[in-house]
Order: C-alpha cells, then sequence, then structure tokens
C-alpha cells in the first residue's frame, strides 16, 4: 500500500484566476498611491520597466534532471481504514511500521502557483499532493511494503500530471504577462491624465490655493512575490510639476519630414550645396520651417547653456532644438550630441542632429552612428515610434537630460551624402 502526505496540489488556494485579479488589484493600488508630482516629474517608460519587472510572473517549471529522494524514514503508519487488511474494529487507530520516502523536484519560478487552479485543467481521480518548500516540491510517499517498482509508478504519475498542471498554468500566466504592458501603461496614463486635468481645472480657477502642511510624500513597494531580487522603483522629483507646452509627436514628425525633404533637395542638387558651411546650410532649413511655422524657426539663438543651430519655440519655450553637422567621426557625434543636450533646459523633449557626410564611403557613415550615440552616458534606448521615416539613414533613440534621468529627449540622426565630386567643405 502507498499513501501520498501533503496538501492537494492546484487546488489548496482556489482559482488562478482570482488570484491574478489580486495581483492587478496590488498593482492599481501601488500606482494610486504614489505621489501626485512623482508621477508626473518620473519618466513613465521607467516606471512602466519597473512594474512590469515587479508583477510579472513567472511559471514553474519543473528540473527533473536535479530530482533525489529523500528517505527512506522509518513511521508509524494507521491502517485502521486499510480495506485490504484483516482490522476488526475500524474505530480504534492501529499503527504499523512503514517507510517514509520523499521524491524532491526542483523548479524555477514562482511557486506559489501550484496552489491555484489553472482555467484549463483536468480533475483527475487520484490528483498529486505534496508541499512546496523554498524552490522545491516535495512529493511524500508513506509505504507498508517494499515495492520500488509500485513506488516508481506512483510518483512517475504524479510527475506527469504536475506537468500537465504547469502546462495549463503557463498558458495563463503568460496571457497574464503578455497583458501586463498595456495594463500598466493605461494605469499610468489614466492617473497622469486625472492629474493634469485637476492641475488645469485648479489654474482656471485663478484662486489661490494653500497646501496641505506635513504631507507624506513617501509610499512603501510591498513584495509581492518570493524569490525575486529586490527591485527599486525609479527615482524622481516630487517638487511641484509645472505645466509646460510640448510638441506633439506627430509635430515633431512633420518638422523632421520638412528637414529631410530639404536636405534630399541638397543631394539631389550637390553643386548648390558644395560649398556652404554649416551656418549655411542651416539657413536653407530655417526658411523651409519658418514657411511653415510663421516665423518660429531661429537659427544661433542662445537656450539654457548655448546657442543652437536650429530652435522653434512656443510662447517663449523651447520645443524643438537641432544641430547641422558635417560628418567629422564619432569623438565629433558625441561632441555634437554633448552640445544639443547641453541646450536643452525642462522641457526640451525633441531634438534632432542632422548630418552631412561629403568625401568618404556613406555606408561606412551609417555603420558607425548606431553604436557610437549608443555608448553616450545618456542613451536609454531605441525610440521605434517615427512612422514616417522609418529608413535606413534616420535613426531615433530616447536619451535623458544629464541633470535628470526622468527628463527624457527624443533624438533623431539623419544622414545625408553629398557626393564626392560635389567639392569639399
Amino acid at each position: 500500500m502507498i499513501r501520498k502526505k501533503g496538501d492537494l496540489l492546484f487546488f489548496k488556494n482556489g482559482e488562478l484566476r482570482a488570484f491574478l485579479e489580486e495581483v492587478k488589484a496590488k498593482l492599481k493600488k501601488e500606482i494610486e498611491t504614489y505621489e501626485p508630482n512623482y508621477i508626473l516629474n518620473v519618466s513613465e517608460y521607467d516606471l512602466q520597466e519597473y512594474l512590469i519587472s515587479k508583477y510579472s510572473i513567472e511559471s514553474p517549471k519543473l528540473i527533473k534532471k536535479s530530482l533525489y529522494l529523500d528517505g527512506p524514514y522509518e513511521v508509524d503508519i494507521d491502517v485502521s481504514q486499510d480495506l485490504s487488511g484483516f482490522i476488526i474494529d475500524r474505530n480504534r487507530t492501529v499503527y504499523i511500521k512503514g517507510t517514509k520516502v520523499v521524491v524532491v523536484i526542483p523548479f524555477s519560478g514562482d511557486g506559489r502557483l501550484f496552489y491555484y487552479t489553472p482555467s484549463t485543467f483536468v480533475e483527475y481521480p487520484h490528483p498529486p499532493r505534496g508541499e512546496v518548500k523554498e524552490s522545491e516540491v516535495h512529493l511524500i510517499y508513506e509505504l507498508t511494503e517494499h515495492n520500488s517498482e509500485m513506488l516508481k509508478k506512483e510518483y512517475q504519475k504524479d510527475l506527469d500530471k504536475i506537468e500537465k498542471y504547469l502546462e495549463w498554468i503557463s498558458r495563463d500566466i503568460d496571457q497574464f504577462n503578455k497583458d501586463l504592458e498595456n495594463y500598466i501603461k493605461q494605469l499610468i496614463s489614466q492617473r497622469k491624465n486625472k492629474l493634469l486635468k485637476d492641475m488645469n481645472l485648479v489654474a482656471s480657477l485663478e484662486i489661490p490655493i494653500k497646501r496641505r502642511e506635513n504631507f507624506s510624500t513617501t509610499y512603501s513597494i510591498p513584495p509581492i512575490a518570493p524569490k525575486k531580487p529586490k527591485i527599486n522603483p525609479p527615482q524622481a522629483s516630487t517638487e511641484p510639476f509645472k505645466l509646460e507646452p510640448t510638441l506633439s509627436l506627430q509635430e515633431y514628425e512633420n518638422i523632421l519630414e520638412i528637414l529631410f525633404n530639404m536636405s534630399i533637395a541638397m543631394e539631389r542638387s550637390p553643386k548648390v550645396f558644395s560649398r556652404l558651411k554649416e551656418e549655411e546650410i542651416r539657413d536653407f532649413f530655417l526658411v523651409m520651417l519658418n514657411a511653415h511655422y510663421e516665423g518660429q524657426a531661429t537659427g544661433e539663438t542662445f537656450n539654457f547653456t548655448g546657442k543652437t543651430d536650429i530652435l522653434i519655440r512656443y510662447e517663449g519655450s523651447n520645443v524643438f532644438i537641432a544641430e547641422c553637422k558635417f560628418w567629422r567621426g564619432e569623438k565629433k557625434l558625441i561632441n555634437t550630441l554633448n552640445q544639443l543636450l547641453g541646450y536643452c533646459s525642462w522641457r526640451d523633449t525633441k531634438t534632432a542632429i542632422l548630418l552631412f557626410n561629403k568625401n568618404q564611403s556613406f555606408s561606412s557613415v551609417l555603420e558607425k552612428i548606431d553604436p557610437t550615440i549608443k555608448k553616450h552616458p545618456c542613451y536609454k534606448r531605441d525610440f521605434n515610434k517615427l512612422s514616417k521615416l522609418n529608413i535606413e539613414s534616420v535613426f531615433s533613440y530616447v536619451l535623458h537630460l544629464p541633470q535628470d534621468k526622468n527628463r527624457e529627449v527624443i533624438l533623431t540622426v539623419m544622414a545625408f551624402d553629398i557626393p564626392k565630386n560635389a567639392g569639399s567643405s
């Protein structure tokens, strides 16, 4: 006779669906407890990545190659209810000496999921029982006779059942993790939009507001899953958030398209532009931009810590900054990027570098741009949301300002080739 001991796996704590709803509720609660200025000042992308890392769940996977036995141990086994034995009084406890063997299977992933029922399952007549300890599943068997073949068949059947349940659980978890990113984006966006509407509502009243003193700006980040490394939320200023105009992504693309089309015209007419200096090339772009933006594009305009080639202002705020440069190697490109970031102030989030190549292999120049930008200490990630300029010679990135990692700068580098026979600068 073999008896299984331990908890009823995959059924003890109820439905997995309910557990995942609890996780989402904790996530929503955390976002709601963030101090308003933190939400408004923090990088949305960084906060999203932090929350995805924190709340995503790893499905358990058995590591069967590391399976081992714990035991044997001598134990007392109650056989009063054993119908195969000759017991006169089954109301009286009858013990015999037996043997306990524990089959231990290490696993990776979240051990809590061994106690939840997936959305798809088969209710086996004899479901597996056991205990989850740290990163191991312990299948506990008590035997009244020494029958190794019977024990082997029993734990192999339990292993097969456990793996089938984990397969069903993995489907649910994969879907949960897949939906998590959009769910987090939606929650952050809703909270941020609500706070911005609150600020606009208050501003429209034109009534002085007295802030509450001793208002707590702290929040706690309780761990929701065991065996995960400690994760800290992105740091951000909790200073009062100031509303300032920003350039929409659509308008940013329109500006880039104007610049790109002008540069294509230069490529097609090299004799006209081959002898021009950077400042003179800049002036051609300003003419085109001012034709579209009612004279709001200016050159050599002082901005924050220096002057830039092309600047678009709106109601006193800088919303677009660009640099025009000839390609003179990776070091000069880094210097240009440092120069551009130095011009950026608090809300300068849309930028561009226009690179003009003369008398060098254009393909070689294109190969050097991407790794050069990615080596810069302010580089954060690639930017893949430009739909109009998805071509080989246009590169887009997200960087942060040197003085604040939460203030993200979108940088687009556009490279253009002036044929070798067009002259030199």
